[in-house]
């Protein structure tokens, strides 16, 4: 089944960049015959060269798990508010992203700052190649600016880091071990501290995993207030525990990749992998030192080309 969605992907693109084509050539002859403006032209070939870029993105995501959606986790740093509204601010960006491409997202676990902004959130995203295109985002993410929240007016830098996982879906199989798991309840509220509940409808997990190949242990922490039915965050809690162990054995099978390909240049989780100073109207990407000065337009979800460059230095 996998196999022939593959298939479909990649027949339904050529079919949608021949028609582009079609349309392309077709207003360049009316073009010549003052039928339609340079505009229109312009705009046909925009987006052939636009569908063209998208399959040669896909074309670099071959990994099994590349098509499958993203959980993505975003933790502020050490620095209180301003670190917590940066984290709340990269949280809008990816939201945002995920608009501009056709993804629906929705927030399975938030925490409010102290003052402002957020400790973390979790972000469940779902579309075509999300988690491939995403994967990208994972580590540490560092902000300079003149904080609101400094009374001196003092240039600060803060940190919030993100964590990309794969979010299975019904044609990856994971074992769940019931014996190991046990279940706490407590009340919620929304985003925002919104709308807290009379009932105990949120759900924390906790698993006690062990690691095949290693024998270390540990316990899995998993919370969801996704809904205000107990049940289905539940449901939703074991489908992000899923989500975990498989990315636990995908990192097993990379690092084993690793030792294979020793020369190849490795990007260690955790690292710091982007910078954006807002007062030199900068972001720039450590790992392929890709940066562009279109500061607002990066924060309001246009992280495209720092996944292009990701995507052809590393995954090509």
């Amino acid at each position: 089944m996998k196999k022939v969605k593959d298939l479909k992907r990649w027949v339904d693109g050529y079919n949608e960049v021949k028609k582009a084509t079609e349309e392309l050539q077709l207003a360049f002859d009316f073009y010549k015959e003052s039928i339609v403006s340079e505009e229109e032209v312009d705009s046909a070939y925009t987006h052939v060269f636009t569908l063209l870029e998208s399959m040669e993105m896909k074309n670099m995501l071959s990994s099994e798990e590349d098509h499958l959606g993203a959980v993505l986790k975003i933790v502020s740093g050490a620095g209180g508010t301003e670190s917590q509204d940066w984290a709340s601010m990269l949280l809008r960006m990816y939201q945002r992203y995920s608009e501009r491409n056709g993804f629906k997202w929705i927030i399975s676990n938030y925490q409010d700052g102290d003052e402002a902004g957020i400790k973390t959130a979790t972000l469940e995203i779902e579309g075509d190649m999300a988690y491939g295109y995403l994967k990208s985002e994972n580590g540490v993410h560092r902000l300079v600016r003149v904080s609101p929240y400094n009374a001196q007016g003092k240039r600060m830098t803060s940190f919030a880091s993100v964590f990309v996982i794969p979010l299975v879906d019904d044609t990856i199989e994971i074992e769940v071990n019931p014996a190991l798991l046990t279940w706490e309840t407590f009340r919620s509220g929304g985003a925002g501290g919104q709308n807290v509940n009379k009932v105990e409808s949120g759900v924390r997990l906790r698993y006690q995993y062990k690691d095949p190949y290693s024998g270390v242990e540990e316990e899995i922490l998993i919370e969801n207030t996704e809904t205000r039915d107990q049940p289905k965050n539940k449901e939703n809690a074991l489908r992000l525990l899923r989500s975990q162990l498989y990315d636990r054995e995908l990192q097993h099978r990379m690092a084993e990749k690793a030792k294979v390909e020793a020369g190849k240049k490795k990007i260690e989780w955790g690292s710091q992998i982007r910078s954006y100073v807002f007062d030199d109207r900068r972001v720039k990407d450590h790992r392929t030192n890709y940066q562009t000065s279109d500061v607002q337009g990066v924060m309001d979800g246009k992280i495209e080309e720092f996944i292009k460059a990701y995507l052809m230095e590393f995954d090509s």
